[in-house]
């Protein structure tokens, strides 16, 4: 049995690789368990990872510091490729109010960091490490490290300070958010409370009857002119017959029109056409080739990849074969299929007309399914590769000895955005199953948090209990919590902000799954996922880059 125990002990590039594996293996097993309803999922490998380093296992430097940043770069870049089609949009509407109280979240938090490092005896290099347990953000803790190696390379020994300052915050961060979202419920918010801001354009169903004269004889293409509301009509009653519309066909008095637009547009619509009938059609038991017997509605994949960021109204699919696209789901979340639209290689398209016009339109689209489970891998290895390259590049600052670097961290989340929102514009296929994608990043991210562990582990325990630790774990509370129960109550009281919106939104600017999986429990819909979703990602983007700039400026 020697050989087994020089197998595990013995640092060598297999014990490295061995001991990850073990770490990771045992800390996602671990992870599985719940106490009060909460777990710690993904996130337990990293106390595995301490412990194993508590007990003395030390393994090759140089691979655990390629294994930790790999891990990073490819779990950034893909949660940069997740949340890069909706990042952009979620700045419309009731996402710029969101995104403003996340980002004061954040700010809030730094300056409290900053504050405690100036005025206490800890290093600022201690304190936004444990101001990144404090708030779950393992990301921003890379970009610190990264940031902190590049004002000196040889500071090693602040790199694991960090990592152990980080072990210290996490608990008492999931602890202190949790116990934000009940302050707030106590204090104004209750199960099943109305949204306040505004929905997100998600397709509404609406029937309307012709009674405004001023569209009488005009072509559909006419009346989208008058008004800045968007809608597509789905479908036409005249006569007791149901039609398919194009852009010429023209409306006369008592035509019955479906209309797909978003909910807050119904009004606008309504003033146009006249009378809104009182069916609801947005209803899941509703029976669309009911509705007409030689109509049907299926959803078409697209898959071929000259389709891949062509706008959908250049298609002319309507007018060419005399069908209607209601509405396009993409990555779970249905959009209001206008003209303007670029479609991406993985959009499903709810496609109603004629069988056999349907079946044509599939086969334009592609509409095979197979074709979707091949991995794109070259669009993965440019990003990663222009991420890396992005990151390393420096920029000058007046006034800093040093240039400023976005890190592993930061590039390549940047690129993972963009190329998530703009990449079908290049005819560059980014899409991933979400299986895959989430796959990828779980990798990344038990790998980095395994090694991340096992380098703060040595000193972990005898660093805890001691008066030092336990003042640290007083700060990590007050740092999670301060910030974010000051803006949600502000939120809250003056900007009138529900109460499901409220903890969705800080939760993400904590990026804080486990809080959210929490407060998802204390509402009877999902509104604080789809405000965590609208959130993250910008907060996640500031706290990344603000990180880096508080270890350049304080350190």
């Amino acid at each position: 049995m020697h050989w087994l125990v020089e197998l595990f002990m013995q640092p060598s590039t297999i014990q490295t690789l061995l001991v990850l594996a073990v770490i990771a293996a045992t800390g996602l097993a671990l992870g599985k368990i719940k106490i009060y309803g909460i777990s710690l999922g993904v996130t337990f490998v990293f106390f595995a990872g301490i412990l194993a380093g508590h007990m003395g296992i030390e393994v090759n430097r140089d691979m655990l510091a390629f294994a930790q940043n790999a891990g990073l770069v490819i779990f950034v870049y893909t949660l940069g490729l997740q949340v890069g089609p909706g990042f952009f949009a979620s700045f419309k509407k009731g996402g710029v109010k969101l995104n403003l109280l996340g980002i004061a979240v954040v700010v809030a938090g730094f300056a409290m960091t900053i504050a405690i490092g100036m005025a206490g005896k800890w290093s600022m290099t201690e304190m936004v490490g444990l101001f990144s347990g404090a708030v779950t953000n393992t990301p921003m803790l890379g970009a610190a490290q990264q940031a902190a190696l590049q004002v000196d390379p040889s500071a090693a020994g602040k790199v694991t300070e960090m990592s152990l300052a980080c072990a210290v915050g996490y608990p008492v961060g999931v602890i202190g958010m949790i116990f934000v979202i009940i302050v707030l419920r106590k204090t104004g918010g209750r199960k099943g409370q109305s949204r306040a801001a505004a929905e997100p354009a998600r397709p509404f169903i609406s029937e309307f009857q012709i009674s405004n004269p001023a569209v009488f004889g005009k072509s559909i293409k006419e009346i989208t002119s008058l008004t800045d509301a968007k809608f597509v009509i789905s479908r036409v009653w005249r006569d007791g017959k149901v039609s398919i519309p194009a852009s010429d066909t023209v409306i006369m008095p008592h035509d019955h029109l479906m209309v797909i637009s978003s909910k807050p547009d119904v009004e606008k619509i309504r003033a146009l056409f006249g009378e809104k009938e009182s069916k609801d059609w947005n209803k899941e038991d509703i029976d669309w080739n009911a509705i007409d017997s030689r109509l049907v509605s299926k959803r078409i994949l697209v898959t071929q990849p000259h389709i891949n960021g062509v706008k959908l109204g250049s298609l002319r699919l309507r007018n060419l074969y005399g069908i209607n696209i209601t509405r396009v789901n993409r990555a779970g979340i249905d959009l209001l299929a206008s003209p303007s639209l670029r479609l991406q290689i993985g959009d499903r398209l709810t496609i109603v007309g004629e069988s056999a016009a349907v079946d044509n339109v599939g086969k334009i689209l592609g509409n095979e399914e197979k074709r979707l489970n091949e991995p794109n891998l070259i669009a993965i290895f440019i990003g990663l590769a222009l991420g890396v390259i992005l990151g390393s590049i420096p920029f000058a600052v007046p006034g800093m000895s040093v240039p400023i670097k976005l890190g592993i961290a930061g590039g390549p989340i940047i690129v993972g955005i963009l190329m998530g929102a703009f990449g079908s514009r290049f005819h560059l296929t980014t899409y991933t199953t979400q299986s895959a994608n989430l796959m990828l990043r779980q990798f990344g991210l038990v790998i980095y948090l395994a090694g991340l562990g096992l380098d703060a582990g040595k000193h972990f325990f005898e660093t805890v209990f001691c008066m030092d630790g336990l003042i640290w774990v007083g700060i990590a509370f007050a740092m999670a919590v301060v910030p974010t129960l000051a803006t949600g109550i502000v939120a809250q009281k003056f900007l009138k902000t529900s109460y499901e919106e409220n903890v969705g939104m800080l939760c993400g600017s904590m990026a804080n799954p486990m809080a959210l999986n929490y407060a998802s429990t204390t509402v009877d819909n999902d509104e604080p996922a789809v405000s965590y979703a609208t959130a993250y990602p910008m907060s996640m983007f500031a706290r990344v880059i603000i990180a880096q700039l508080v270890i350049l400026l304080f350190s």
